[in-house]
């Protein structure tokens, strides 16, 4: 009974949470607005279907309720797919044709209470071809992938490619259960949230919210590495980061690049932002005066405007963040007497 209870309350919490980041790209207004749409989809998609699974193992649930929760299926499939053009292919908008895609899922929500779920052989073949209208579209999403197969090496490929991944095991999961491989029939809300909740944890991260960013850049990895070793050589061949008046913008132009494609360099290679990126290298510069012989007697004030730091507040608050010590602390810890 109680680990009954536990798994409720696991696919539970997966459902909700699912539904919260459907509701979230479905609202949300930055980034590629049609990707942010098709990603909300497809969560809700899934959370209809996983729904649907955690509801009937505790509850007798009506047929049209069964078959409302197993039209999440169709509406998976085309919205997962769509979601690659307009992520990968930075697709703005879709042909009037394209949108008949959807009609599998309208048509089975709107009719949901007339068409058979109640075990038979006709319900078993309903339930069957619902499944493989979503395999045809993971396979579409696989073309797609190998078609894009320069750009996995960015972060809305590699994003793209382990979200269809993800799907496709929960599909493998129920095919299994269907054709009587394993009897856990909860397990696919389990794995469903499991999966929720690790692409919970990169959104927190700030990775897959800010996958819109650049998803119509032209800019691939191997021109990303390239730009960030010029923009390095910079910093530490002429120290660029030492002058406190430094901006993306101006490094950009030195860069002869746009200041967004030199951020998203440095965001895919360096996993961090302009700001932080020029914050660590003026620590690293502070660090070795603090214990630099010829700076002993310099003041902790001078130290931080000689790199680049514009008051001691900032330059305090950033040293301790960076080294868990105040400059001084450092400085007589580690300098040389």
């Amino acid at each position: 009974m109680a680990e009954d209870s536990v798994i409720l309350v696991i696919s539970c919490l997966g459902v909700a949470l699912s539904l919260f980041l459907s509701i979230y790209h479905l609202t949300l207004r930055k980034g590629n607005r049609k990707s942010n749409v098709f990603l909300a989809l497809t969560i809700l998609g899934l959370t209809l279907r996983i729904g649907k699974s955690v509801l009937n193992v505790y509850l007798d649930l009506e047929p049209w309720q069964r078959n409302l929760g197993l039209s999440g299926i169709l509406l998976t499939g085309p919205s997962i797919w769509f979601y690659g053009k307009t992520l990968l292919m930075s697709k703005k908008f879709l042909l009037p044709k394209e949108y008949f895609h959807f009609l599998p899922f309208t048509f089975f929500a709107i009719f949901s209470w007339g068409i058979l779920n109640d075990g038979s052989t006709t319900a078993y073949l309903v339930y069957i071809l619902v499944f493989l209208h979503l395999a045809v579209y993971l396979g579409l999403a696989f073309v797609l992938l190998a078609k894009n197969w320069s750009v996995l090496r960015n972060q809305p490929a590699k994003w793209y490619r382990n979200l269809v991944i993800g799907v496709s095991l929960i599909w493998l999961f129920y095919m299994g259960h269907l054709s009587g491989l394993f009897s856990f029939y909860i397990g696919g809300a389990l794995f469903f949230s499991l999966l929720i909740y690790i692409f919970s944890f990169l959104f927190l991260q700030k990775h897959a919210f800010q996958l819109g960013k650049y998803s119509s850049s032209n800019l691939d990895k191997s021109k990303s590495q390239a730009l960030i070793l010029s923009l390095k050589k910079l910093f530490t061949e002429e120290e660029v980061y030492l002058d406190n008046s430094i901006t993306l913008e101006t490094l950009s132009k030195r860069l002869n690049v746009s200041p967004r494609k030199l951020s998203q360099a440095i965001n895919e290679n360096e996993q961090k932002n302009f700001s932080d990126l020029v914050t660590s290298h003026r620590i690293e510069k502070a660090k070795s005066l603090l214990i630099d012989p010829k700076y002993r007697n310099e003041k902790i004030l001078s130290v931080a405007y000689d790199c680049g730091f514009g008051n001691i507040t900032s330059f305090n608050l950033a040293f301790k963040a960076k080294t868990k010590r105040t400059p001084s602390q450092y400085r007589n810890e580690f300098g040389s007497t």
